[in-house]
């Protein structure tokens, strides 16, 4: 699909005058955006052309979250529990926010089943559609959603915007993942993790474009822990004041264990077992199931091609095709020893030491947002 980066469509001066005009009687005055997040999912018939190692793939339901869905008068009457100690935690009430590096994450005295509810009804009022509602997997997972308050507020965007909205567009979309996990002492950690895309002009004349995948935004994953803190029964000052600095984390890099590639760092377990969950969402992996008490996540990886050119039209026409690369299952293994040394290890879907280039491609994945 093909959608221009922020610009309006041209007009001649008769047609922008007439346009004002119907926005003026439309709208009787401008209002301009003050928030810095206003998402607006697109729409459900439209999607973006993401790369393979981005798409969702079906799931398994072999891991289930602890608790059971609730009812909203039983969401009114809990009460908060004792806090539990954790990384650098600050609190109010039953919620706290434990911070590591560029990753934060929520720890809520409350069983997952109680907060199933509010967390999803907490992305919907943010302007987001659930492509994916597991609550058996304790994963969900907003659509491709524009943050319209990126778009610069000028007279023309001012009026004629506001009621020929489509003709503006920012050229990025986001996607966002919550995860909700059994912590400690019958906790919910509650993670969230963004995913980006920006369109690029594909050709010399600039004629076309294509979606292309963009960094992980550290600050908008904090902006929406805070907003859910809020969601959650924290009040707006309170909110802010947790979520500030953070501690640093330890550098991860790329090593060779028993001849293997495998990502290496300092940290326990329970921090190093958080760091990689993170990583492995922000970077697009189809997590199916996951083992604490082991140190394994379970995952799907598929390769994009290299060197491979599209077809043409008449090669469309005629039946060729691109040809699709495959899902492949592999364990993603995490070790901490004694001295808080942890390594990072990948395997194959049997459970044996994968000595394929995908091995490699996956540990320098993680490797690159966990610098």
């Amino acid at each position: 699909m093909s959608l221009r980066p922020y610009k309006a469509a041209a007009r001649t001066p008769r047609q922008l005058a007439g346009l004002l005009a119907v926005a003026l009687a439309l709208s009787g005055c401008s209002v301009l955006q003050e928030d810095k997040i206003d998402y607006k999912s697109a729409k459900r018939g439209s999607s973006l052309d993401v790369p393979p190692d981005l798409t969702q793939l079906s799931r398994e339901s072999r891991y289930v979250v602890p608790g059971a869905p609730v009812t909203a008068s039983g969401y009114q009457n809990a009460q908060p529990t004792a806090t539990a100690v954790g990384t650098a935690p600050t609190s109010v009430g039953d919620v706290r926010i434990e911070r590591l590096g560029n990753q934060r994450w929520l720890v809520v005295n409350r069983p997952a089943g109680e907060l199933w509810g509010p967390v999803r009804d907490f992305w919907q009022e943010n302007g987001f559609l659930l492509d994916v509602d597991q609550q058996t997997l304790g994963i969900m997972e907003t659509d491709w959603a524009e943050n319209r308050a990126k778009i610069p507020q000028d007279i023309i965007r001012s009026t004629i915007g506001k009621v020929f909205d489509s003709l503006y567009s920012t050229g990025e979309r986001d996607k966002f993942r919550t995860r909700l996990e059994r912590g400690a002492n019958g906790a919910t950690e509650i993670y969230i993790s963004h995913r980006g895309m920006v369109e690029v002009y594909s050709t010399k004349d600039k004629d076309q474009t294509v979606w292309q995948p963009r960094p992980a935004d550290p600050e908008l994953e904090t902006e929406f822990l805070r907003r859910l803190m809020v969601k959650l029964g924290v009040s707006e000052a309170q909110a802010k004041a947790v979520a500030a600095t953070a501690p640093a984390a330890s550098a991860a890099k790329v090593a060779k264990v028993n001849n293997l590639p495998a990502l290496q760092f300092t940290d326990n377990f329970d921090r190093a077992w958080r760091r990689v969950g993170l990583s492995l969402d922000r970077s697009g992996f189809t997590v199916e199931d996951r083992n604490r008490s082991e140190g394994v996540y379970f995952v799907r990886y598929v390769a994009q091609l290299k060197n491979v050119e599209k077809p043409g039209f008449f090669s469309r026409m005629f039946g060729a095709t691109t040809p699709e690369p495959k899902p492949e299952r592999y364990r993603v293994v995490v070790k901490s020893d004694a001295s808080d040394l942890t390594t990072v290890s990948v395997l194959n879907a049997n459970g044996q030491p994968d000595t394929s280039e995908n091995a490699q491609r996956i540990v320098d994945l993680l490797a690159a947002d966990m610098r």
